[in-house]
Formats: structure tokens, C-alpha cells, sequence
């Protein structure tokens, strides 16, 4: 369902279907995990200008990886990681997940 570099990629999927008989089939919650929990690899400190998908790009080289960056600072809005020059962002380790690409 989706790519296999997606933060939803190991999530389980379900069906419903509808009185019509319809099959509607959706992704289950992701549960955000604890920032604090994740190994780190580094910190940066945010600077005037600066994009998450460009640190995503230099701290771990994928810039569609910008959601773990989320994931290990607590957040659900990439925006706010970088809106603050000055702040210090925790960049995770990557997973080691063989079914999925790091």
C-alpha cells in the first residue's frame, strides 16, 4: 500500500466493509514513537534558513526521511523543528529494518 521507504510502510493495513458491500481498505494508526527512546547519531543546531529535508539530506543522505527526524524531536510538524534558529535537533540512528530502505 505504501513505498517501502514510507513511515507507514510496516504499518498494518484493515479492511471494512460497507452495508453496500463495498471493501474500503486503510492503513491502521501509527503510534508516534519516543524521541527520547530512539538512538541518536548526532545533534545540529538549526540555522536561519535552514530545511528539514536539506538536514535530513546531510545527516542521514535522504531527504524523504525528514519524518524520522520528527520522530526522534517529538514532533508532528517539520516546520516547527526548523522555525527556531538556535535549536538543537536530534538526528536518529536509521532503522535497520531489512523490509525497509534507509
Amino acid at each position: 500500500m505504501f513505498h517501502e521507504t514510507s513511515r507507514y510502510a510496516n504499518i498494518a493495513t484493515a479492511e471494512l466493509t460497507t452495508p453496500e458491500g463495498r471493501v474500503i481498505r486503510y492503513a491502521c494508526r501509527r503510534f508516534l514513537p519516543q524521541g527520547d527512546d530512539l538512538p541518536v547519531l548526532m545533534e545540529v543546531t538549526v540555522t536561519e534558513g535552514d530545511r528539514l529535508d536539506l538536514i535530513a539530506a546531510k545527516t542521514i543522505s535522504e531527504p524523504e526521511q525528514y519524518w524520522r527526524i520528527c520522530d526522534a524531536n517529538n514532533t508532528m510538524n517539520p516546520t516547527a523543528l526548523v522555525a527556531e534558529p538556535g535549536k538543537r535537533l536530534r538526528i536518529p540512528l536509521a532503522h535497520f529494518d531489512p523490509q525497509m530502505r534507509v
